[in-house]
């Protein structure tokens, strides 16, 4: 038996081509994908293949500042107690869980707000991430 389709992009309206315009969502039978411009040319791409990477990147900075992003969790929800610390390290530990539970809409509009951008070639590899803060294009390898 196969694995069951992959039925939502989790990164719609936050992913871009080279060229800066904005990917498609697109299914192919219940197969989310992404469609990238390659000129008039639409690539599509599965949305797995692309999420899969920017959860990478997500789960690589997060670990990288876990002490810095539980401080600033804990400061956000007004609390210093070691229940919450250890629901929020817990969180942490479980991000690649999005991928079975999507981010909420808001989430994603919050993010686009702010300036988050994920840039892939025509071939869904993730070649640069911008954030509000830095451009970082990380190791996709």
């Amino acid at each position: 038996m196969g694995e069951k389709p992959y039925t939502r992009a989790l990164f719609e309206s936050l992913v871009y081509n080279e060229t800066g315009e904005l990917a498609e969502v697109a299914y192919v039978g219940q197969e989310a994908h992404y469609i990238i411009l390659d000129g008039d040319f639409r690539r599509y791409v599965t949305a797995r293949e692309i999420d899969e990477q920017i959860i990478r990147w997500f789960q690589e900075q997060i670990t990288s500042n876990k002490e810095l992003v539980t401080e600033g969790m804990l400061a956000m929800l007004g609390k210093d107690d070691l229940f919450t610390k250890a629901m929020i390290d817990a969180s942490i530990n479980k991000i690649d869980t999005l991928l079975e539970t999507g981010i909420p809409e808001d989430a994603k509009i919050w993010l686009g707000m702010m300036g988050f951008k994920i840039i892939v070639n025509f071939h869904g590899e993730v070649v640069e991430i911008r954030t509000p803060t830095q451009t970082d294009p990380g190791d996709f390898d």
